[in-house]
Protein backbone atom coordinates (compact mmCIF):
# COMPACT_ATOMS: atom_id res chain seq x y z
CA UNK A 1 0.00 0.00 0.00
CA UNK A 2 2.81 2.38 1.04
CA UNK A 3 4.73 1.52 -2.36
CA UNK A 4 1.37 2.84 -4.69
CA UNK A 5 0.75 6.09 -1.92
CA UNK A 6 3.94 7.26 -2.62
CA UNK A 7 3.72 6.93 -6.18
CA UNK A 8 0.10 8.35 -6.04
CA UNK A 9 1.88 11.26 -4.33
CA UNK A 10 4.66 11.96 -6.65
CA UNK A 11 1.98 11.86 -9.57
CA UNK A 12 -0.38 14.34 -7.78
CA UNK A 13 2.57 16.20 -6.65
CA UNK A 14 3.90 17.17 -10.69
CA UNK A 15 0.87 19.98 -10.89
CA UNK A 16 2.31 21.74 -7.78
CA UNK A 17 5.38 21.88 -9.58
CA UNK A 18 4.05 23.52 -12.79
CA UNK A 19 1.79 25.93 -10.77
CA UNK A 20 5.70 27.05 -8.63
CA UNK A 21 7.20 27.05 -12.18
CA UNK A 22 4.30 29.57 -13.63
CA UNK A 23 4.65 31.59 -10.30
CA UNK A 24 8.41 31.93 -10.77
CA UNK A 25 8.08 33.38 -14.27
CA UNK A 26 4.92 35.62 -12.97
CA UNK A 27 7.01 37.32 -9.97
CA UNK A 28 10.26 37.77 -12.21
CA UNK A 29 7.45 40.32 -14.43
CA UNK A 30 5.73 41.87 -11.13
CA UNK A 31 7.68 44.60 -9.67
CA UNK A 32 7.97 44.78 -5.70
CA UNK A 33 5.87 46.92 -3.37
CA UNK A 34 8.45 49.41 -1.84
CA UNK A 35 5.98 49.53 1.41
CA UNK A 36 6.42 45.46 1.46
CA UNK A 37 8.61 45.64 4.61
CA UNK A 38 5.30 47.19 6.47
CA UNK A 39 3.15 43.95 5.89
CA UNK A 40 3.41 41.09 7.89
CA UNK A 41 1.30 37.43 6.90
CA UNK A 42 0.86 35.86 10.56
CA UNK A 43 -0.14 32.13 9.87
CA UNK A 44 -1.72 29.10 11.27
CA UNK A 45 -2.60 26.46 9.89
CA UNK A 46 -5.36 26.10 12.26
CA UNK A 47 -8.30 27.50 14.38
CA UNK A 48 -6.91 31.62 14.88
CA UNK A 49 -9.60 32.07 17.54
CA UNK A 50 -7.72 29.11 19.79
CA UNK A 51 -4.07 30.74 19.03
CA UNK A 52 -4.03 32.79 21.40
CA UNK A 53 0.17 34.00 20.76
CA UNK A 54 -0.72 34.11 16.92
CA UNK A 55 -3.20 36.77 17.87
CA UNK A 56 -0.95 38.57 20.16
CA UNK A 57 1.64 38.54 17.58
CA UNK A 58 -1.06 40.29 15.14
CA UNK A 59 -1.88 42.94 17.96
CA UNK A 60 2.18 43.64 18.78
CA UNK A 61 2.80 44.21 15.23
CA UNK A 62 0.16 46.73 14.52
CA UNK A 63 0.52 48.57 17.50
CA UNK A 64 4.06 49.21 15.77
CA UNK A 65 2.34 50.55 12.51
CA UNK A 66 2.98 47.14 11.03
CA UNK A 67 -0.43 46.14 8.28
CA UNK A 68 -1.28 42.03 9.41
CA UNK A 69 -2.67 39.58 6.97
CA UNK A 70 -3.99 36.96 9.81
CA UNK A 71 -4.43 33.81 7.69
CA UNK A 72 -6.10 30.82 9.36
CA UNK A 73 -9.01 28.70 10.05
CA UNK A 74 -12.21 30.73 11.83
CA UNK A 75 -13.69 28.10 13.57
CA UNK A 76 -13.90 30.15 16.63
CA UNK A 77 -14.21 33.55 16.88
CA UNK A 78 -10.84 35.37 17.66
CA UNK A 79 -10.50 38.09 21.01
CA UNK A 80 -12.48 41.54 19.75
CA UNK A 81 -9.52 43.86 20.28
CA UNK A 82 -8.08 41.62 16.40
CA UNK A 83 -11.69 41.79 15.13
CA UNK A 84 -11.19 45.96 15.66
CA UNK A 85 -8.01 46.59 14.36
CA UNK A 86 -8.13 48.51 11.45
CA UNK A 87 -4.47 47.24 10.78
CA UNK A 88 -5.15 43.35 10.85
CA UNK A 89 -7.25 41.92 7.95
CA UNK A 90 -8.41 38.55 8.29
CA UNK A 91 -8.13 35.89 6.14
CA UNK A 92 -9.75 32.38 6.73
CA UNK A 93 -8.89 29.60 4.49
CA UNK A 94 -11.06 26.30 4.70
CA UNK A 95 -10.38 23.56 6.94
CA UNK A 96 -9.86 20.93 4.27
CA UNK A 97 -10.20 17.07 4.94
CA UNK A 98 -9.08 15.71 2.07
CA UNK A 99 -10.79 12.11 0.22
CA UNK A 100 -12.91 9.96 2.24
CA UNK A 101 -12.38 7.00 0.83
CA UNK A 102 -9.10 4.73 0.42
CA UNK A 103 -6.37 3.44 2.32
CA UNK A 104 -5.66 5.94 5.32
CA UNK A 105 -2.02 7.01 4.47
CA UNK A 106 -3.60 7.87 0.85
CA UNK A 107 -6.34 9.83 2.56
CA UNK A 108 -4.22 11.57 4.96
CA UNK A 109 -1.48 12.32 1.94
CA UNK A 110 -4.44 13.70 -0.29
CA UNK A 111 -5.51 16.09 2.88
CA UNK A 112 -2.08 17.02 2.69
CA UNK A 113 -1.69 17.81 -1.05
CA UNK A 114 -5.21 19.97 -0.96
CA UNK A 115 -3.73 21.79 1.47
CA UNK A 116 -0.67 22.36 -0.11
CA UNK A 117 -2.27 24.11 -2.89
CA UNK A 118 -4.52 25.95 -0.88
CA UNK A 119 -1.95 27.68 1.20
CA UNK A 120 0.33 28.58 -1.77
CA UNK A 121 -2.17 30.05 -3.70
CA UNK A 122 -3.27 31.86 -0.75
CA UNK A 123 0.44 33.26 0.36
CA UNK A 124 1.15 33.59 -3.62
CA UNK A 125 -2.32 36.15 -3.85
CA UNK A 126 -1.99 38.27 -1.48
CA UNK A 127 0.01 41.48 -1.18
CA UNK A 128 3.93 41.85 -0.98
CA UNK A 129 4.57 40.73 2.62
CA UNK A 130 7.99 42.00 4.38
CA UNK A 131 7.97 38.87 6.82
CA UNK A 132 5.77 35.40 7.01
CA UNK A 133 5.79 34.82 10.68
CA UNK A 134 4.13 31.27 11.07
CA UNK A 135 3.23 29.33 13.87
CA UNK A 136 4.85 25.58 14.67
CA UNK A 137 2.65 23.05 14.99
CA UNK A 138 1.00 22.44 13.09
CA UNK A 139 3.81 22.09 10.21
CA UNK A 140 2.86 19.74 7.41
CA UNK A 141 2.27 21.33 4.91
CA UNK A 142 2.58 24.62 6.49
CA UNK A 143 6.50 25.08 6.51
CA UNK A 144 7.15 23.62 3.15
CA UNK A 145 5.13 25.72 1.44
CA UNK A 146 5.45 28.77 3.78
CA UNK A 147 9.15 28.84 2.74
CA UNK A 148 8.55 28.24 -1.09
CA UNK A 149 6.27 31.29 -1.10
CA UNK A 150 8.66 32.94 0.80
CA UNK A 151 11.56 32.57 -1.48
CA UNK A 152 9.73 33.19 -4.66
CA UNK A 153 8.08 36.61 -3.17
CA UNK A 154 11.48 37.51 -1.26
CA UNK A 155 9.65 37.54 2.47
CA UNK A 156 11.62 37.25 5.65
CA UNK A 157 10.43 34.18 6.74
CA UNK A 158 10.03 33.02 10.60
CA UNK A 159 8.60 30.09 12.44
CA UNK A 160 7.23 30.08 16.23
CA UNK A 161 8.15 27.26 17.42
CA UNK A 162 5.23 26.07 20.25
CA UNK A 163 6.13 22.12 19.79
CA UNK A 164 7.06 19.49 17.58
CA UNK A 165 4.34 18.21 15.44
CA UNK A 166 5.91 14.74 15.42
CA UNK A 167 5.56 14.83 19.15
CA UNK A 168 1.81 15.56 18.74
CA UNK A 169 1.37 12.66 16.09
CA UNK A 170 3.22 10.47 18.39
CA UNK A 171 0.58 10.28 21.38
CA UNK A 172 -2.30 8.90 18.79
CA UNK A 173 0.22 6.75 16.65
CA UNK A 174 3.29 6.07 18.66
CA UNK A 175 6.79 6.96 17.93
CA UNK A 176 8.19 3.95 15.80
CA UNK A 177 5.18 5.05 13.65
CA UNK A 178 5.77 5.46 9.47
CA UNK A 179 4.34 9.00 9.44
CA UNK A 180 5.88 9.57 12.81
CA UNK A 181 8.94 9.47 11.16
CA UNK A 182 7.97 10.87 8.13
CA UNK A 183 7.13 13.89 10.37
CA UNK A 184 10.16 14.17 12.15
CA UNK A 185 12.16 13.96 9.19
CA UNK A 186 10.09 16.54 7.28
CA UNK A 187 10.22 19.01 10.25
CA UNK A 188 14.16 18.75 10.78
CA UNK A 189 14.35 19.07 7.16
CA UNK A 190 12.33 22.12 5.96
CA UNK A 191 12.55 23.66 9.57
CA UNK A 192 16.06 24.88 8.84
CA UNK A 193 14.99 26.97 5.92
CA UNK A 194 13.49 29.48 7.62
CA UNK A 195 15.45 32.65 7.76
CA UNK A 196 14.66 33.67 11.75
CA UNK A 197 13.24 30.79 14.73
CA UNK A 198 10.99 31.68 17.71
CA UNK A 199 10.71 29.32 20.43
CA UNK A 200 8.76 29.15 24.27
CA UNK A 201 11.42 27.52 26.20
CA UNK A 202 15.12 28.03 26.71
CA UNK A 203 14.80 24.45 26.94
CA UNK A 204 13.67 23.77 23.12
CA UNK A 205 15.95 26.39 22.46
CA UNK A 206 19.23 24.35 23.13
CA UNK A 207 17.59 21.42 21.97
CA UNK A 208 16.50 22.95 18.56
CA UNK A 209 20.23 24.20 18.48
CA UNK A 210 21.77 20.81 19.64
CA UNK A 211 19.93 18.10 17.75
CA UNK A 212 18.32 20.50 14.83
CA UNK A 213 21.16 22.87 13.73
CA UNK A 214 18.74 25.79 14.16
CA UNK A 215 19.68 29.10 16.44
CA UNK A 216 16.31 30.06 17.65
CA UNK A 217 15.28 33.31 20.07
CA UNK A 218 13.26 32.53 23.35
CA UNK A 219 10.36 34.51 23.54
CA UNK A 220 7.94 32.94 26.86
CA UNK A 221 4.31 33.05 26.70
CA UNK A 222 3.87 36.54 28.37
CA UNK A 223 -0.30 37.62 29.63
CA UNK A 224 -1.30 40.70 28.08
CA UNK A 225 -2.78 43.04 30.05
CA UNK A 226 -6.52 41.42 29.89
CA UNK A 227 -5.19 38.84 32.38
CA UNK A 228 -5.99 40.41 36.08
CA UNK A 229 -7.41 39.92 38.90
CA UNK A 230 -10.79 40.86 38.31
CA UNK A 231 -12.86 43.27 40.41
CA UNK A 232 -15.95 42.18 42.79
CA UNK A 233 -18.84 43.73 40.58
CA UNK A 234 -16.96 42.21 37.24
CA UNK A 235 -17.25 39.03 38.91
CA UNK A 236 -20.63 39.28 39.54
CA UNK A 237 -21.45 40.51 36.32
CA UNK A 238 -19.93 37.46 34.98
CA UNK A 239 -21.35 34.84 37.51
CA UNK A 240 -24.98 36.14 36.62
CA UNK A 241 -24.64 35.55 32.97
CA UNK A 242 -22.98 32.05 33.89
CA UNK A 243 -25.49 31.63 35.97
CA UNK A 244 -28.55 31.54 33.31
CA UNK A 245 -26.78 28.56 32.34
CA UNK A 246 -24.96 26.86 34.15
CA UNK A 247 -26.15 25.71 37.47
CA UNK A 248 -23.27 25.63 39.68
CA UNK A 249 -23.12 29.39 39.65
CA UNK A 250 -26.50 29.92 40.76
CA UNK A 251 -27.65 30.96 44.55
CA UNK A 252 -28.73 27.72 47.08
CA UNK A 253 -32.47 27.68 45.82
CA UNK A 254 -33.59 28.45 49.75
CA UNK A 255 -31.99 31.51 50.08
CA UNK A 256 -33.63 35.31 49.35
CA UNK A 257 -32.65 38.59 50.75
CA UNK A 258 -34.58 41.77 49.86
CA UNK A 259 -32.93 43.89 47.33
CA UNK A 260 -29.96 41.62 46.80
CA UNK A 261 -28.76 39.90 43.73
CA UNK A 262 -27.47 36.53 44.49
CA UNK A 263 -24.94 34.29 42.86
CA UNK A 264 -23.18 31.32 45.05
CA UNK A 265 -19.95 33.42 45.00
CA UNK A 266 -21.13 37.29 45.63
CA UNK A 267 -24.16 39.03 46.38
CA UNK A 268 -25.17 42.59 44.78
CA UNK A 269 -27.25 45.27 46.98
CA UNK A 270 -29.60 46.87 44.74
CA UNK A 271 -30.35 49.79 46.31
CA UNK A 272 -26.72 51.06 47.22
CA UNK A 273 -24.91 48.89 44.12
CA UNK A 274 -22.46 47.36 46.56
CA UNK A 275 -20.98 43.86 45.73
CA UNK A 276 -19.69 41.42 48.55
CA UNK A 277 -18.63 38.04 48.78
CA UNK A 278 -21.12 35.68 49.86
CA UNK A 279 -20.88 33.96 53.22
CA UNK A 280 -20.25 30.09 52.94
CA UNK A 281 -19.51 30.83 49.39
CA UNK A 282 -17.92 27.79 47.32
CA UNK A 283 -14.36 27.85 46.47
CA UNK A 284 -14.16 28.38 42.95
CA UNK A 285 -11.37 25.82 40.85
CA UNK A 286 -10.76 26.57 36.92
CA UNK A 287 -8.41 24.29 35.09
CA UNK A 288 -9.03 24.56 31.04
CA UNK A 289 -7.66 22.22 28.11
CA UNK A 290 -7.86 21.48 24.77
CA UNK A 291 -9.38 17.89 25.37
CA UNK A 292 -6.60 16.14 24.06
CA UNK A 293 -4.85 13.16 24.40
CA UNK A 294 -1.61 14.98 26.31
CA UNK A 295 -4.31 15.73 29.28
CA UNK A 296 -5.74 13.45 31.44
CA UNK A 297 -8.26 14.74 33.33
CA UNK A 298 -9.06 11.47 35.51
CA UNK A 299 -5.90 12.82 37.52
CA UNK A 300 -7.90 15.79 38.44
CA UNK A 301 -11.35 13.52 39.06
CA UNK A 302 -9.65 11.20 40.66
CA UNK A 303 -7.69 13.39 43.24
CA UNK A 304 -11.26 15.23 44.18
CA UNK A 305 -12.66 11.44 44.82
CA UNK A 306 -9.62 10.91 46.94
CA UNK A 307 -10.02 14.74 49.39
CA UNK A 308 -13.59 14.14 49.58
CA UNK A 309 -15.06 15.59 52.59
CA UNK A 310 -11.50 17.31 54.25
CA UNK A 311 -12.36 19.73 50.82
CA UNK A 312 -14.55 22.80 51.15
CA UNK A 313 -18.00 23.31 49.19
CA UNK A 314 -15.97 23.69 45.57
CA UNK A 315 -16.92 24.61 42.27
CA UNK A 316 -14.97 23.27 39.29
CA UNK A 317 -14.88 24.63 36.19
CA UNK A 318 -13.17 23.13 33.42
CA UNK A 319 -12.99 25.23 29.94
CA UNK A 320 -12.12 24.27 26.43
CA UNK A 321 -13.08 22.25 23.33
CA UNK A 322 -11.36 19.55 21.86
CA UNK A 323 -11.89 15.88 20.92
CA UNK A 324 -11.85 14.49 24.13
CA UNK A 325 -14.48 16.63 25.63
CA UNK A 326 -17.53 13.98 25.26
CA UNK A 327 -15.30 11.31 27.26
CA UNK A 328 -14.70 13.06 30.18
CA UNK A 329 -18.18 14.81 30.03
CA UNK A 330 -19.44 11.28 30.51
CA UNK A 331 -16.59 10.23 33.25
CA UNK A 332 -17.48 13.04 34.99
CA UNK A 333 -21.42 12.22 34.91
CA UNK A 334 -20.65 8.96 36.62
CA UNK A 335 -19.20 10.20 39.67
CA UNK A 336 -20.97 10.90 42.70
CA UNK A 337 -19.84 14.23 44.73
CA UNK A 338 -21.53 15.99 46.96
CA UNK A 339 -19.93 18.96 47.82
CA UNK A 340 -18.19 19.76 44.58
CA UNK A 341 -20.07 20.52 41.41
CA UNK A 342 -18.18 20.17 37.92
CA UNK A 343 -19.34 21.94 34.97
CA UNK A 344 -17.40 22.26 31.25
CA UNK A 345 -18.77 25.58 29.56
CA UNK A 346 -17.12 27.66 26.29
CA UNK A 347 -16.38 30.54 27.11
CA UNK A 348 -15.65 33.85 25.01
CA UNK A 349 -12.40 35.15 24.43
CA UNK A 350 -13.28 38.10 26.60
CA UNK A 351 -14.84 36.17 29.47
CA UNK A 352 -11.89 33.72 30.14
CA UNK A 353 -9.93 36.27 31.92
CA UNK A 354 -12.62 37.33 34.01
CA UNK A 355 -13.18 33.84 34.99
CA UNK A 356 -9.79 33.16 35.49
CA UNK A 357 -9.14 36.34 37.65
CA UNK A 358 -12.32 35.36 39.71
CA UNK A 359 -10.69 31.84 40.89
CA UNK A 360 -9.44 30.58 43.79
CA UNK A 361 -6.92 28.33 42.66
CA UNK A 362 -6.05 26.94 38.83
CA UNK A 363 -5.14 23.47 38.02
CA UNK A 364 -3.29 22.60 35.09
CA UNK A 365 -3.04 19.03 33.61
CA UNK A 366 -0.66 20.08 30.62
CA UNK A 367 1.98 17.22 29.68
CA UNK A 368 4.14 18.30 26.91
CA UNK A 369 4.52 16.04 24.19
CA UNK A 370 8.00 16.83 23.76
CA UNK A 371 8.81 17.94 26.88
CA UNK A 372 10.40 21.56 25.77
CA UNK A 373 6.72 23.71 26.26
CA UNK A 374 4.69 25.60 28.54
CA UNK A 375 0.95 25.74 29.10
CA UNK A 376 -0.29 28.84 28.33
CA UNK A 377 -2.86 28.58 30.48
CA UNK A 378 -0.46 28.79 33.35
CA UNK A 379 1.01 32.09 32.05
CA UNK A 380 -2.73 33.46 31.78
CA UNK A 381 -3.70 32.46 35.52
CA UNK A 382 -0.30 34.27 36.56
CA UNK A 383 -1.11 36.89 35.13
CA UNK A 384 -4.46 37.15 37.03
CA UNK A 385 -2.25 36.09 40.34
CA UNK A 386 -3.51 32.77 40.42
CA UNK A 387 -1.83 30.29 42.21
CA UNK A 388 -1.21 26.89 40.23
CA UNK A 389 -1.25 23.17 41.06
CA UNK A 390 0.57 21.43 38.22
CA UNK A 391 1.20 18.42 37.03
CA UNK A 392 4.82 18.00 36.25
CA UNK A 393 7.23 17.48 33.01
CA UNK A 394 11.15 18.03 32.33
CA UNK A 395 10.62 22.56 31.63
CA UNK A 396 7.94 23.02 33.93
CA UNK A 397 10.46 25.21 36.21
CA UNK A 398 11.16 27.96 33.91
CA UNK A 399 7.19 28.81 34.88
CA UNK A 400 6.13 27.14 37.97
CA UNK A 401 7.86 27.68 40.93
CA UNK A 402 7.00 25.15 43.68
CA UNK A 403 6.48 26.66 46.95
CA UNK A 404 6.52 29.83 45.68
CA UNK A 405 3.68 30.77 43.19
CA UNK A 406 2.26 27.46 43.04
CA UNK A 407 2.64 23.59 43.23
CA UNK A 408 4.08 21.02 41.16
CA UNK A 409 2.35 17.24 41.65
CA UNK A 410 3.02 14.04 39.83
CA UNK A 411 0.05 11.92 40.19
CA UNK A 412 -4.04 12.29 41.48
CA UNK A 413 -2.70 11.40 45.51
CA UNK A 414 -0.22 14.37 45.06
CA UNK A 415 -2.83 16.43 43.56
CA UNK A 416 -5.55 15.58 46.44
CA UNK A 417 -2.70 16.12 49.30
CA UNK A 418 -2.40 19.74 47.46
CA UNK A 419 -6.04 20.34 47.37
CA UNK A 420 -6.47 19.93 51.28
CA UNK A 421 -3.57 21.65 51.94
CA UNK A 422 -4.07 24.53 49.76
CA UNK A 423 -8.59 25.12 50.79
CA UNK A 424 -7.58 24.41 54.56
CA UNK A 425 -8.18 27.66 55.63
CA UNK A 426 -10.90 28.49 52.92
CA UNK A 427 -12.23 31.46 52.97
CA UNK A 428 -9.04 33.03 55.04
CA UNK A 429 -6.69 33.67 53.27
CA UNK A 430 -3.50 33.62 55.27
CA UNK A 431 -2.23 29.89 54.48
CA UNK A 432 -0.07 28.89 51.30
CA UNK A 433 -2.80 30.07 48.94
CA UNK A 434 -2.98 33.44 50.34
CA UNK A 435 1.34 33.66 50.47
CA UNK A 436 1.47 32.04 46.89
CA UNK A 437 -1.27 34.94 46.05
CA UNK A 438 0.99 37.62 47.26
CA UNK A 439 3.72 36.39 45.62
CA UNK A 440 2.56 36.24 42.79
CA UNK A 441 1.39 40.19 42.98
CA UNK A 442 4.60 41.18 44.38
CA UNK A 443 6.14 39.47 41.62
CA UNK A 444 6.16 42.10 38.94
CA UNK A 445 5.25 40.01 36.49
CA UNK A 446 6.76 41.03 32.57
CA UNK A 447 3.98 41.45 30.48
CA UNK A 448 3.46 40.79 26.60
CA UNK A 449 4.08 43.83 24.93
CA UNK A 450 7.20 44.26 26.93
CA UNK A 451 8.49 40.95 26.20
CA UNK A 452 7.42 40.95 22.32
CA UNK A 453 9.04 44.65 22.11
CA UNK A 454 12.57 43.00 23.31
CA UNK A 455 12.89 39.91 21.71
CA UNK A 456 10.81 40.16 18.49
CA UNK A 457 10.99 43.74 17.43
CA UNK A 458 14.76 44.08 17.42
CA UNK A 459 14.33 41.29 14.73
CA UNK A 460 12.03 43.04 12.31
CA UNK A 461 13.88 45.68 12.42
CA UNK A 462 17.53 44.32 12.13
CA UNK A 463 16.12 43.26 8.54
CA UNK A 464 13.95 46.36 7.75
CA UNK A 465 14.54 49.71 5.31
CA UNK A 466 16.03 52.57 7.99
CA UNK A 467 12.93 54.40 7.24
CA UNK A 468 10.99 51.93 8.76
CA UNK A 469 11.40 52.64 11.94
CA UNK A 470 10.18 56.15 11.77
CA UNK A 471 6.90 54.79 9.80
CA UNK A 472 5.91 52.75 12.91
CA UNK A 473 6.86 55.10 15.24
CA UNK A 474 4.46 57.82 13.57
CA UNK A 475 1.52 55.17 14.68
CA UNK A 476 2.54 53.92 17.63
Amino acid sequence: VCCSCVTSLSWALLPVAVVVLIFVLASGLKGRDELAHLNVCVLVLGDIGRSPRIQYHALSLSRHGYNVTLIGFLGTKPHQDIIEDDRIDILPISELKGLTVGPRIFRYASKVIFQSFQLFYVLMKIEDQGYILMQNPPGLPAIAVTWVASRLRGNQFIIDWHNYGYTIMALTHGENHFIVKLAKWYEKLFGRFSDHNLCVTNAMREDLRKNWNIEATTLYDKPPPIFRETPLKLQHELFIRMGSTYLPFRPSLDVTKEYMELTAFTEHNTQTGAVTRSAGRPALLISSTSWTEDEDFSVLLQALEEAGHKLPSLVCVITGKGPQKEYYKKLIDSKEFHHIKICTPWLEAEDYPVLLGSADLGVCLHKSSSGLDLPMKVVDMFGCCLPVCAIHFQCLHELVKHEENGLIFKDSKELSEQLKLLFSDFPGDQGKLGIFRKNLRESGQQRWDENWDHNVLPLIKEHSPPHTLTHCCCHS
